[in-house]
């Protein structure tokens, strides 16, 4: 049994002796989640996936297993998570390869936790630059379903509880996923009602999968019910939660998903079915809203998007022949990108005093972008494009073979755009991610 009584107890009794001082200099954590695609050790187990199968004729091999190994630690250093949760791990083994070669890049997670009840092929997993004190899995019925990491961590005196999840795929109906919504929500509700916890990883589920199951027969197979979004309780009278909705609560039941946080347009993680998808999430409980332990430091979710981690205007994911079935090529990162928000242990407060009580999806226009954030020349989608005033389909084209930029003021040897119209679009842009190519 999990004994967070106890432990809670523990770290009040603790937070006594801390200095009132020392708040005024509290620390920022930066907690981050990432699906790597596929972390395969070189030992042969017989549970894994074909084309990870050491040696063989995929070419899964020790050469492969470092080229992978130095790209995603390449991707975790310039992330610099102070926790970060990952998803599609192998084993015990492949993670602890990861811890050193993090090392050798001076990145140290001193605490790191595994999923190893159930012999699923791929595992949750987790990295801690802060003391994990307790870790138990969330038992999932199905047999070759993930079990859900829990871990309880030492935030400098503060206790909090992470849930590291990767739900059943798609290649299923919501049905699955609603079983691991279902553990996870039946060991949220035994929870004390100020307890800071953070749901996070992989759902295999939009952030607003009550609206786009709709258009999916084979996945909606229980009436529409979805179980990051009715099971968990991120909507709340058919609308998504929001964070002055959720600060008003007393107790557990309701979740505010942080994809909300940034523009509409923007609120994608995975892009490699053709389709930008958000399977990745950051879930939020009332007590990160309080005065007391942890907080969410408001507005501060985001993508992390570096110009390497884009290749041809997609995620740059990790390449093997065939369409992704065949010999492995020894580049590319994952098929997801990580995402990440920063707490404190300074007391919530909110940075926009005008966001909502309730709404769903802020349209992708004009407005939004101007009121809630810039695109990034250098990555922004089509879509994300196409929603600044005066920029249609063709320009976007254009502006995207016209890639990297160093500055916005190269977008004038773009043909279609003239002085005037690079400053009726400059406002709305921003270069974060630049490329020496």
């Amino acid at each position: 049994m999990f004994k967070l009584k106890n432990k809670l107890i523990f770290f009040i009794g603790l937070s006594l002796f801390i200095n009132p001082l020392s708040l005024v200099q509290a620390k920022t954590f930066k907690i981050a989640t990432y699906n790597i695609e596929n972390l395969f050790d070189l030992e042969k187990s017989g549970n894994e996936y074909i084309e990870y199968v050491p040696n063989n004729i995929f070419c899964w091999n020790e050469k492969n297993f470092n080229l992978k190994l130095n790209n995603i630690s390449a991707v975790l250093k310039d992330l610099n998570a102070d926790i970060i949760a990952l998803q599609e791990i192998e084993s015990e083994s492949a993670l602890q390869s990861l811890q050193t070669r993090l090392r050798e890049k001076n990145l140290e997670y001193k605490y790191s936790a595994i999923a190893k009840v159930k012999n699923t092929t791929v595992k949750c997993a987790v990295l801690s630059k802060y003391p994990i004190i307790k870790t138990q899995e969330i038992l999932i019925p199905d047999s070759k379903t993930r079990n859900i990491l829990k871990v309880l961590i030492d935030l400098e005196n503060n206790p909090l509880i992470l849930y590291i999840n990767h739900w059943k795929s798609k290649s299923g109906p919501e049905s699955l996923r609603i079983e691991s919504a279902q553990a996870l929500r039946k060991d949220i509700e035994h929870l004390p009602a100020d307890t800071d916890f953070i749901i996070l990883g992989d759902f295999n589920s939009n952030y607003n999968e009550y609206q786009s199951i709709k258009k999916i027969k084979r996945l909606n197979n229980r009436d529409g019910l979805t179980g990051i979004n009715h099971i968990l309780k991120t909507t709340a009278d058919s609308k998504m939660v929001t964070e002055q909705l959720l600060s008003q609560e007393q107790s557990n039941p309701l979740l505010y998903n942080l994809w909300l946080e940034i523009p509409a347009a923007q609120r994608w993680s995975y892009d490699s079915t053709g389709s930008k998808d958000s399977p990745d999430s950051i879930i939020l409980n009332q007590g990160l809203y309080d005065n007391k332990g942890i907080a969410y430091i408001d507005n501060s979710f985001s993508r992390f998007t570096p110009a390497y981690l884009f290749k041809h205007g997609e995620v740059f994911r990790w390449q093997k022949a065939k369409n992704g079935a065949g010999m492995h090529l020894g580049s590319g990162y994952s098929d997801h990108l990580p995402i990440f928000a920063l707490f404190s242990a300074e007391p919530f407060s909110f940075k926009k005093a005008n966001k909502p009580l309730l709404a769903d999806d802020l349209s992708v226009n004009n407005q939004a972008i101007q009121t809630q954030g810039l695109v990034d020349l250098n990555i922004g989608t089509k879509k994300e494009l196409m929603a600044i005033s005066g920029i249609g389909k063709v320009l976007a084209d254009k502006i995207i073979a016209g890639r990297p930029y160093q500055s916005i003021d190269d977008l004038i040897k773009v043909n279609g755009i003239g002085k005037k119209k690079l400053e009726s679009i400059r406002g709305y842009l921003i270069i974060q991610n630049k490329q020496n190519q």
